[in-house]
């Protein structure tokens, strides 16, 4: 139990934080983001739906004196639920054992190393500076708003889902993740809506408008406006006589 003037966050144990640096020699060795005129966070964790975050953001959002940050937090277990599969594991992959578990983990990190790689293609082509910055840690909404405000990250950019967020059925709604990000982060979060999405919405609300259309063409033939507008003649013809 903590005491009462001591802030909960204070007794969490450091993140382990791993940053790759691009390999392109565009790219100076030491920092990449340094003097940049906007250090923008893109949050990624390796899925479908991050990677068009970043693909969409080099399209349409960033700009000359730009550098990037992908935030990934990794995490603590490696047995995790991802959004991109698991790892084969072996079957003398004993979970007692530490060496095992080690080697899984180790693998584990040269996996999303190199599936982070692949996601920062975007920005390599682009002649954009960039880091890849990959923090482990076992609450990873919570983490990824603490490393924003850690790193002076301008805005933070993320896919509407990924992240183990809510199924697709869930009628719009944002993932848990980019969620809490919105709400949490010291930044302006931007929420890339993944085109399934998009095109989902797109085709209920087109079903939804023409039932909307047909109740409506059934409105206009209802016979009461007709008797009304009948009446209305009936006066019209009484006051000529008049």
């Amino acid at each position: 139990m903590t005491s009462p003037g001591k802030s909960p966050r204070s007794d969490r144990k450091s993140p382990t934080v791993v940053t790759v640096q691009p390999s392109s020699p565009r790219f100076p060795i030491g920092t990449p983001t340094a003097g940049a005129q906007r250090k923008i966070g893109i949050a990624v964790d390796l899925s479908d739906e991050s990677a068009y975050a970043v693909q969409w953001a080099v399209q349409n959002y960033l700009r000359s004196g730009d550098a990037v940050v992908l935030l990934h937090v990794q995490p603590t277990s490696v047995l995790y639920g991802a959004d991109w599969g698991a790892i084969d594991l072996s079957p003398q992959w004993d979970p007692e054992n530490e060496e095992s578990q080690r080697k899984l983990e180790d693998d584990f990190d040269i996996f999303t190393n190199k599936k982070a790689s692949d996601v920062a293609q975007p920005l390599v082509e682009a002649d954009i500076p960039f880091k890849i910055h990959i923090v482990k840690d076992h609450d990873m909404k919570e983490r990824l708003c603490l490393e924003v405000e850690r790193l002076g990250l301008s805005t933070l950019i993320m896919g509407s889902r990924g992240f183990g967020a809510t199924k697709r059925s869930s009628k719009g709604r944002l993932g848990s993740v980019s969620d809490y990000s919105v709400h949490h982060c010291a930044c302006p979060v931007v929420v890339v809506r993944f085109p399934d999405d998009k095109d989902g919405e797109d085709e209920k609300s087109g079903e939804s408008g023409g039932e909307n259309l047909v109740e409506s063409d059934k409105l206009h033939t209802v016979p009461e406006v007709a008797e009304e507008e009948g009446d209305k003649d009936e006066y019209h013809d009484a006051s000529d006589k008049q």
